[in-house]
């Protein structure tokens, strides 16, 4: 018995001698008997490893988000023809006869967009479908369709387009209260035209405001790469869900320098059933020309407070000017929501509820009073200003 675990033994250390010697110089030998390493080809004339068929992806990939969403990022391909106006011989058979037959001219620009609904409805910017005379989405499983204009709101730049096709694979909307900075992000879009890409990055700021962008403003940051093509295309989460619209970066060279900003998801979908309902988006209006409280303007007139909007203006007959503010007077609350800046002012009054009266604090030499305000319904922009990325 003894001579038999001597020799087991010896057996067992001989075997782990080996072991050690070829884990020392013959690595891959090792690892491939353990079946956890790349094999060596036999197929090849040169010696290459490959990974084994059916290995998990390495922990932090996010595969599964980006499989959820592709399908419902679509690209959108829109022409319009050309403004110039038709040369005045083109009528004359012996001008077409020298100079031939002059097709009408027509631009291309493409942009991306989302499907939010089994039905149909499609969200991209403004600012890709404002001027199209053509609307055409591209899916990634190669079907195309013809889409027709919804509506648009050049004041947020959404705007939400129709096709009529079966089997549409409809996003699923996030919850955008719940991301917190930091939290990892991912964008779907056509850049460049080069076809549907995912880039990743994370939420470098909520709530931006004060960009110039758009009249309401409530961005989401993110350093994740937009570029060009990438606008009405969707910023996800890890889970695969929508959490705002990509619409613009700035950027002095036209390409992404880590600074995109998205729509959010809440105002997305405010704009987008307003779009539907009525085919434009309905907002507050009182009609007047708000300024910043800046210190030179609080010395002017002699403020001890820094917080609120001077009127500046008042529209004659609007709803202000009914309600009796004046020119100088400073906006501090409406309906008891305190009023910071202009920024804050606009979105407040435009959450109201055209033909509704609404209660304002103004301040006036000092003294504060309360005027109440039949609002009004905000008129359509004069010019809608394309806010193609910047």
């Amino acid at each position: 018995m003894q001579r038999l675990w001597l020799l087991f033994a010896q057996t067992v250390t001989v075997g782990l001698a080996i072991w050690f010697i070829v884990a020392s110089l013959k690595p891959e030998w090792a690892a491939g008997i353990m079946g956890t390493a790349p094999a060596v080809r036999s197929n090849s004339s040169v010696p290459m490893l490959e990974a084994p068929t059916g290995q998990l992806p390495a922990q932090g990939s996010y595969r599964n988000a980006a499989k959820r969403a592709m399908p419902a990022v679509v690209n959108i391909y829109t022409t319009k023809g050309s403004r110039q106006p038709a040369h005045p011989f083109m009528d004359d058979p012996l001008f077409r006869k020298f100079f031939g037959d002059q097709q009408e001219d027509k631009q291309f620009s493409l942009g991306s967009g989302v499907v939010v609904s089994p039905e149909g409805y499609v969200l991209t910017n403004n600012h890709v479908v404002e001027t199209a005379d053509e609307i055409e989405v591209a899916f990634a499983d190669g079907r195309k369709a013809v889409a027709k204009l919804v509506g648009t709101d050049p004041e947020t730049d959404l705007a939400v387009i129709k096709i009529n096709m079966k089997d549409l694979p409809a996003i699923t909307l996030g919850n955008v209260d719940q991301a917190m900075v930091g939290d990892v992000v991912l964008a779907i879009g056509n850049p460049f035209g080069v076809g549907q890409t995912v880039t990743m990055g994370i939420i470098s700021a909520l709530g931006r405001s004060h960009l110039g962008i758009n009249t309401f403003e409530n961005f989401i940051q993110t350093d994740a790469a937009i570029n060009p093509g990438n606008s009405g295309g969707a910023l996800i989460d890890t889970n695969g869900n929508l959490l705002g619209i990509n619409t613009a970066i700035y950027s002095r060279s036209g390409g992404s320098l880590g600074i995109g900003f998205a729509i959010p998801v809440t105002t997305v979908k405010d704009v987008m059933e307003s779009i539907i309902a009525t085919g434009q988006k309905v907002r507050g209006w009182i009609g007047v020309e708000p300024q910043d409280i800046t210190p030179e303007l609080a010395e002017s007139f002699g403020l001890t407070r820094k917080s609120g909007a001077i009127i500046a203006g008042v529209l004659k007959g609007g709803p202000a000017d009914k309600a009796g503010m004046r020119p100088g007077d400073i906006l501090l609350a409406v309906e008891g929501k305190a009023i910071n800046d202009t920024t804050e002012m606009l979105n407040i009054i435009a959450q109201l509820k055209p033909g509704n009266k609404a209660k304002m604090t103004v301040l006036r030499r000092n003294q504060e009073s309360n005027v109440e305000v039949v609002v009004g319904k905000r008129p359509k922009p004069r010019r809608e200003v394309s806010n193609e990325e910047r």
